[in-house]
């Protein structure tokens, strides 16, 4: 874990990335970029914050993508260590 944090100001470039997701496929920046911009959230599937929030998550994910926003949510937990961690996907998928 970081010990500090640093200060990212707005509108610097995303670094590029590749990323294993549940469904078996690799994601990289230009996959979930949108025209207009892209949201990246970094969640915890078992946060009770999160579990509070997805649905909220979900609906304003869907309504940026609908307006060329990207959104991506990105969770480090392992999905091995996490078995339900896909179940949780496939049901806020947002797609």
């Amino acid at each position: 874990m970081a010990a500090t944090a640093t200060q990212v100001v707005l509108d610097t470039p995303a670094p590029e990335f590749r990323l294993p997701a549940t469904d078996g496929k690799t994601y990289a920046l230009d996959d979930v970029a949108g025209e207009r911009g892209t949201v990246v959230v970094f969640i915890c599937n078992h946060c009770p914050y999160v579990k509070a929030v997805i649905d909220r998550m979900v609906s304003d994910a869907r309504a940026l993508m609908s307006e060329s926003v990207g959104f991506a949510a990105i969770c480090s937990n392992d999905a091995a260590s996490y078995h339900y961690f896909g179940r949780f996907i496939h049901a806020v998928a947002f797609r």
